[in-house]
């Protein structure tokens, strides 16, 4: 199948997959018609604010700048967040956030996670449980996260503002329009609606990393012999679902030419889950590497990145952890949109890798049981668009051919 021919079948099939199930037609019709039920308000005059963000952690980071201009503005809103259990520990590093919560999150979990039961039952339960903190307002942070909004609504949080998204906005008491751009600027724009006050500074992604972290990356450096002056690029190959991934030999390729022409050390980072990929990788190349996969907490990946001069993966929540840290990042999308998920910073910082394939983005991230053979917007990135790319954020002259 040729590429043009192949694109309209996916655009096509995508198109499908966008549309509504039965099953999630009988859910939002049931959503509709909770939403209209009466529900005893906390009224808790507590000038504390939560916000619910399920997602992953490079979605949490991509709100914190909303976060930091919420506390800018109202420095008396007592600032709570919940969110997964993963993104908590980066949370807990911005002065702004004054509580961390985490709950499990239905249809958050992790790769090799069963679900967590029923989600309704599962709401009733949290909603309990935030109305014995008590709230005056709720902002939900995810565009279409029907589950949050219903758990504000049931925990009875008098303000709950979200967007506009048609099974989230019946839940809500004030909704915004959800406008295609950046994530950051998205998150935001819901907190200008809720505050009434535009934001009018340069925006920027910041994450604070603690010196133990930094002390720590630079005994683990020690112990792979890697001298504390020569420099490093990370390789982040995996990612939440095999869409986004590159193949292996590619990386091999792209990790041992980028060894030789800038002199650095190549380390890789990654889950423990993804070891079996980065052990594939590792065994293809000729330059020495080395793999922290799975060794390394949520604070120290952010002081290895700050250390490197470089980071390189596909589309996931590492690159806006590098980017949050202001170290360049390679990124190689396939089914996201860039305009939204790209790395946040200075464009000559931060290159965007694509093919060329016409239905990219088509948003589909899981796409089921059908052949990967027919989504190769990843697969189709050459060696050489990483090796340019990787050349222009280091600044290092001209590509070798």
């Amino acid at each position: 199948m040729d590429k043009e021919t192949l694109a309209v079948r996916n655009l096509n099939k995508a198109g499908t997959l966008h549309q509504p199930s039965a099953r999630h037609a009988v859910r939002d019709l049931f959503l509709s018609c909770l939403a209209k039920m009466p529900i005893l308000p906390q009224r808790a005059r507590s000038n504390r604010m939560l916000v619910i963000r399920p997602d992953h952690l490079g979605d949490v980071l991509l709100m914190t700048p909303a976060l930091q201009f919420i506390k800018r503005e109202r420095p008396q809103t007592e600032l709570h967040v919940i969110c997964g259990v993963w993104a908590a520990e980066l949370l807990a590093r911005f002065d702004e956030v004054d509580v961390v919560l985490t709950l499990d999150f239905p249809g958050f979990q992790r790769q090799g996670k069963s679900p967590s039961g029923n989600p309704y039952l599962r709401a009733l339960d949290s909603a309990r449980m935030l109305r014995g903190i008590g709230y005056d307002s709720a902002l939900i942070m995810r565009p279409d996260h029907w589950w949050g909004a219903m758990l504000a609504f049931l925990a009875g949080i008098e303000e709950r503002i979200g967007y506009d998204h048609a099974n989230v906005a019946p839940f809500l008491t004030g909704s915004a329009s959800h406008q295609h751009e950046h994530a950051v600027l998205q998150n935001l724009h819901l907190a200008q609606f809720w505050l009434g006050a535009a934001h009018n500074r340069d925006i920027e992604l910041s994450l604070p990393v603690d010196p133990a972290d930094s002390a720590s990356v630079d005994q683990l450096l020690s112990d792979w012999e890697i001298d504390i002056e020569q420099p490093i690029v990370c390789i982040h190959p995996g990612s939440g679902m095999p869409s986004k991934l590159w193949q292996s030999d590619k990386w091999a390729r792209a990790a041992d030419e980028v060894a030789r022409r800038h002199k650095t050390a190549i380390i890789f980072t990654g889950s423990s889950a993804e070891t079996t990929l980065i052990d594939d990788i590792v065994g293809r190349m000729k330059a020495k590497s080395c793999s922290v996969a799975g060794g390394t907490s949520a604070g120290q990946l952010a002081a290895l990145y700050r250390r490197a001069r470089a980071v390189l993966g596909p589309d996931s929540g590492a690159m806006h952890v590098a980017a949050a840290v202001h170290t360049p990042t390679v990124t190689l999308f396939g089914p996201a949109d860039p305009i939204e998920f790209a790395p946040w910073g200075d464009r000559r910082k931060h290159a965007v890798i694509t093919s060329a394939i016409a239905c990219r983005p088509c948003r589909i991230l899981d796409w089921r049981d059908d052949s990967p053979e027919y989504h190769p917007c990843v697969r189709d990135i050459s060696v050489s668009q990483v090796l340019e790319a990787t050349q222009r954020v280091l600044g290092a002259g001209s590509v070798d051919d």
